[in-house]
């Protein structure tokens, strides 16, 4: 049995754990709610209170649904391959199969940090007709389809519209027909418009330190995301997720088999789903975010466990559920290993062209790579690990291994710099693929990059120098949610070294070229 004491202690700890302005959770054992909480205001305008029935977007939580729509109405994802090629018209080389894309291994760039570079801002709109030119643009992949891992939002909106094109019906029917009828949601539904909160919840931004403030959305998403629900929903959802645990057909039980790398190594992601263990017991789930709403849900077959946890605001809720799951499995919290050694630094990966930088924090290291820094601790054989990363040194090199990526490489060292002659690289640079512009400026030894494309021109964000001929941007604020993050920009000179152009990739969205087109007058 689980520990439904511990549960309710952490349940009431919550607000003060992960502050803002309200959230919901839930704790399932063997298909039977044992405990659920409701805290704080779900409009702090209005001061209308959070209740178990209150809507909120569940953002990425979505996908797993649309993965489940396609097998309960074509049964495979290769029965939507040959609709691909129509919506990715410019795409040279392998195309990826729908499987890829369900899976996230398609090695299409995401969407939603692609419209960074198109101009893109965070508060404007992006219509329900912006996403297909966008994602038709694609002319290459940033890895072969099928031999890594890399989260793209823009395979599911693809997933969508072929399934759409397919059935003839819109995939809010498809929803409610093949899941959240079955499932028993009752209040579930297609909120694909984020200019307009369902049910009257407010998403914020802010933190306790700064406040928190509404933070308005413009986008419409579908198959990525969009679907809207309450907690109690979410927990008819996993109820009828255990109680459909030993049927080889249905359908979350098919959603769950793992989904290896063409190489047969193991992903953690497949299907729109997460892959995860705690405790020795398996789990599958997903977390989902949009600016000012969190939310993850997780189930274990094994321990007939499920959490599900909202948040309103932009609290951990990983975090939050990852709690949850501990105190009623009996586990105690991590505590890492203290980091010994000389850690910091910065190096390059020769592949993705990223930089990768170590900086000691509090006894641990933040590793900054992907979307956002991740904390290692030391692991008993020197190397540094967390969920995701093991790094261990090769003199003055660096191995860095994501295995659930199916990503390892050496990088190489880059030495820091605080200055750079940034006049040199001022000017307008173009990308035939993107077919859209960025624009670096100075203004006396400080640059800065806008971007210019299809969405408009966006503001500039800055531009700093981090190495010989490399530039950090960062962007933490975008129309999706958590923003792309850290952006490498890499200068490429001609024979008499004068910059001709650059290379521009985050882990979201790698391998980006521009041409130099004007330089600054």
């Amino acid at each position: 049995m689980v520990d439904i004491a511990a549960i309710e202690r952490v349940l009431a700890a919550l607000p003060q754990r992960f502050r803002g302005p309200g959230g919901v959770a839930g704790v399932l054992h063997q298909g039977r709610v044992v405990a659920s909480a409701v805290w704080g205001h779900a409009d702090l305008e209005t001061r209308a209170p959070m209740r178990q029935d209150s809507l909120l977007p569940i953002c990425s939580i979505s996908k797993q649904f649309t993965v489940g729509a396609v097998l309960a109405t074509v049964g495979v994802p290769e029965a939507l391959d040959a609709g691909l090629a129509d919506l990715l018209p410019n795409l040279t080389g392998e195309r990826p199969s729908v499987r890829d894309l369900c899976n996230n291994q398609s090695g299409l760039r995401d969407y939603w940090a692609l419209s960074v570079l198109q101009g893109g801002m965070a508060e404007q709109e992006f219509r329900h007709q912006d996403a297909a030119p966008l994602l038709a643009l694609a002319r290459s992949t940033h890895f072969a389809p099928g031999t890594s891992y890399s989260y793209s939002n823009g395979n599911f909106r693809l997933v969508s519209d072929l399934l759409e094109r397919a059935t003839g019906q819109d995939i809010a029917t498809l929803y409610a027909r093949h899941l959240w009828q079955p499932a028993g949601m009752a209040s579930a539904t297609l909120a694909a418009d984020t200019r307009m909160p369902p049910g009257g919840t407010v998403g914020y931004e802010g933190t306790p330190a700064t406040g928190f403030m509404p933070a308005p959305n413009g986008i419409w998403w579908q198959g990525d995301a969009g679907i809207a629900a309450s907690l109690e929903d979410m927990l008819a959802w996993e109820g009828w997720i255990d109680a459909t645990r030993n049927d080889p057909d249905g359908i979350y039980a098919r959603l769950a088999v793992p989904q290896p790398f063409r190489n047969g190594a193991a992903s953690a992601y497949g299907l729109g789903l997460m892959h995860s263990s705690l405790g020795g017991m398996a789990f599958t789930g997903h977390g989902g975010g949009l600016r000012g709403y969190r939310s993850h849900r997780m189930y274990s077959p094994q321990a007939r466990l499920s959490v599900v946890v909202m948040f309103n605001h932009q609290g951990d809720a990983h975090g939050a559920a990852q709690t949850l799951a501990r105190a009623a499995l009996g586990l105690p919290d991590p505590v890492a290993a203290p980091v010994s050694g000389d850690w910091a630094g910065q190096w390059i990966c020769p592949e993705t062209g990223l930089l990768a930088r170590l900086t000691p924090t509090e006894g641990r290291v933040a590793l900054s790579f992907g979307t956002s820094p991740e904390l290692l601790g030391q692991g008993p054989d020197g190397t540094l690990v967390s969920g995701s990363s093991v790094v261990r040194r090769d003199g003055a090199h660096l191995h860095l291994c994501r295995a659930a990526e199916n990503y390892a490489a050496r990088l190489e060292p880059v030495p820091f710099i605080e200055t750079a002659d940034s006049d040199v690289i001022a000017g307008r640079y173009r990308s035939a693929e993107m077919e859209a512009d960025l624009v670096i400026e100075t203004n006396g030894p400080a640059a800065a990059v806008w971007f210019d494309g299809m969405l408009g021109q966006g503001r500039p964000e800055p531009l700093y120098p981090a190495g010989p001929d490399l530039w950090t941007l960062v962007t933490r604020r975008s129309m999706d949610a958590p923003a792309p993050g850290e952006w490498t920009l890499r200068l490429r000179r001609d024979g008499a070294g004068k910059v001709e152009g650059l290379d521009l990739g985050c882990w979201l969205a790698r391998g980006i070229t521009y041409a130099r087109t004007a330089s600054a007058t």
